[in-house]
């Protein structure tokens, strides 16, 4: 009897079909992507000669999605030559592209998710248009698994978190160190899958161990605890040090972020350092906390200096 398994997840959908739709009509280069501010996000890739690879961040002002999007040329270009906005785009001046498919994935309320499409050096016979309404169908029903798949993402971080509730810091309450990582580890999953924006902030307070120990941590962890949003991760990650996780934080939002905890920390009268770094594919959260942990030592050492 034949069994057909449903897939596990969004990520594994957009693979098969990037697939399928590559075996079907060809083109050396499929791909899902996610559209965050100015940048295209590649989440998904069938590459046979382009080396795009996932994870990757291109310019979402240089591709013929954004044209597509504004439509300044149709979803399926046999000839892109023949279309003066897809001839003009930045993107066909770096690599070799004759022929063009792209698609809009579009979240439950309506707004761009990003898209599914195609390139392929050479141009395509025009019939190719006809196979539009099969890349419609495939990209809505990505469209669906997507809107489906995104509704659970708070309950996961609510399971991690209640998980990770058994490593919290004595002293503040907070999640400790090994529950930062561990959640740091789970919010990168999601970023990898999603291409959702996120950022790290550290928090470095300037104090003497004697302050420490008359209260000061407990109200830095209050102030900041104040400060940031529901969904963010806050730890304790050493002696003097606090450390934010942004989920699905833009830089605008983490600019605001970081005013919050910046006045929150002045209420009570407490003077501390904030280093931020965000995420930008393909480097990681690992990455991002590492360079504003290492920001935060430098300003550390300066400080100490001064």
């Amino acid at each position: 009897m034949l069994s057909v398994k449903a897939f596990p997840d969004f990520r594994s959908a957009a693979a098969a079909v990037l697939d399928y739709l590559h075996r079907r009509l060809g083109f050396d280069l499929w791909m899902v992507t996610r559209v965050e501010g100015q940048e295209w996000i590649i989440l998904q890739v069938e590459d046979h000669g382009y080396g795009i690879k996932s994870g990757m961040a291109l310019k979402w002002a240089d591709s013929f999605c954004i044209r597509m999007i504004e439509g300044q040329g149709p979803c399926v270009s046999p000839r892109v030559l023949d279309v003066p906005a897809y001839a003009a785009a930045p993107v066909g001046q770096v690599v070799k592209v004759g022929a063009y498919i792209g698609i809009p994935i579009m979240k439950e309320d309506g707004s761009l998710f990003g898209t599914l499409c195609a390139i392929h050096p050479s141009s395509q016979p025009d019939m190719i248009v006809m196979e539009q309404p099969m890349i419609e169908l495939f990209t809505r029903l990505l469209g669906t698994i997507l809107a489906e798949e995104l509704k659970t993402l708070e309950g996961a971080r609510r399971d991690e978190r209640t998980s990770a509730g058994a490593h919290r810091d004595p002293q503040t309450g907070l999640f400790g160190r090994e529950a930062w990582e561990t959640l740091v580890r789970a919010e990168e999953r999601r970023c990898v899958d999603y291409g959702n924006p996120a950022a790290v902030a550290v928090v470095t307070l300037r104090a003497s161990d004697r302050q420490l120990h008359e209260g000061l941590l407990e109200r830095a962890a209050g102030a900041l605890t104040q400060a940031t949003r529901e969904q963010d991760v806050l730890a304790r990650v050493g002696d003097h040090q606090f450390a934010v996780l942004a989920v699905e934080c833009d830089r605008a939002g983490m600019k605001a972020l970081v005013g919050r905890l910046t006045d929150a920390l002045a209420e009570v009268r407490i003077d501390a350092s904030i280093s931020v770094s965000h995420r930008c594919p393909p480097r990681t959260l690992w990455h991002s906390w590492r360079e504003a942990e290492g920001e935060a030592e430098g300003n550390s050492r300066d400080h100490s200096h001064g």
